[in-house]
């Protein structure tokens, strides 16, 4: 999808996009006050935004801790330990074919695992308890995004680091394809993850951190569906696997640059991909470190 760098000061009225029981879960209401987009238009937009019929495909892959860690933005933040001194990067690709009261978009939200304040971080746990670890949450250090609308949004609502590129994504037979473009057109990612693998039905409430004015922000995300998903349980304990058509590519631009610094290994631990979804993205639930 090409970028959309226009947008003006009417609302897209698709509410009957959403009338999923998901949606029910969830009161719709107007931000403190409506958002200054720029000198001319504001909107009052409707949260959590809501996401309907969204094409997903997630790529989760081991990375070193210590080039992790380095990433983060506040030094209450760590990145959750994996075995033989590793992180996990995860890439999750977008396709918002429906979004409430804005026209739709492309996104790629890069995310570390992390916790946050706390005084216990063991190696994995947080990874398949998180209800036990309420300081866990994922760290989001890029988003591309095709919306210029959405970027603003990202700053100025959330502090997320959403910036406006191309990104193409494309359904084959067996493969859901994503490739992101610097400003310039080059590509720099590109993510093929495959559309076949065990069925699993998802139902996640989670956090995203960020920070906004020098406030770490922690937001609710929540999303359902049914996805087709694929386990290499083996790279848990075993390092530099290769394969010989790597599912995620990067290229040496200044964007592919950063990923490269995380020492991403070639073998996924895990991907995910479900033609269609529904989520939500909240409001920050809370400024950690001050009482709400």
């Amino acid at each position: 999808m090409k970028p959309l760098l226009h947008y003006d000061e009417s609302m897209l009225d698709n509410r009957e996009k959403f009338d999923d029981d998901f949606f029910k879960r969830f009161e719709l209401r107007h931000g403190e006050q409506p958002l200054q987009l720029d000198d001319h238009i504001s909107k009052n937009y409707l949260f959590p935004t809501f996401y309907s019929d969204v094409t997903c495909a997630i790529g989760i892959f081991f990375c070193s801790y210590e080039k992790a860690e380095r990433m983060m933005i506040d030094p209450r933040m760590k990145p959750i330990r994996m075995p033989k001194g590793r992180s996990l990067v995860i890439f999750s690709c977008y396709e918002y074919k429906n979004v409430l009261g804005i026209p739709p978009y492309n996104e790629i939200a890069m995310t570390i695992p992390v916790m946050v304040d706390a005084g216990w971080n063991p190696p994995v746990l947080p990874m398949v308890l998180e209800k036990l670890f309420p300081s866990f949450g994922y760290y989001v250090f890029s988003m591309p995004v095709t919306s210029l609308e959405n970027r603003i949004r990202g700053h100025k609502i959330w502090g997320l680091p959403k910036e406006v590129q191309e990104i193409t994504i494309t359904n084959t037979a067996n493969q859901c394809v994503t490739e992101a473009k610097e400003e310039d057109g080059t590509p720099y990612f590109q993510l093929s993850i495959p559309t076949e693998g065990k069925l699993t039905s998802f139902d996640v409430s989670s956090h995203l951190y960020s920070k906004l004015e020098g406030e770490l922000l922690k937001s609710e995300t929540h999303f359902k569906g049914n996805f087709h998903v694929q386990k290499n349980m083996k790279s848990l304990w075993q390092t530099g696997g290769k394969v010989e058509n790597p599912i995620l590519k990067i290229g040496d631009s200044p964007s592919g640059k950063v990923l490269q610094e995380l020492e991403i290994e070639e073998v996924p631990f895990q991907t995910r991909y479900t033609k269609s979804m529904n989520s939500c993205f909240d409001l920050a639930k809370e400024k950690v470190g001050v009482k709400s």
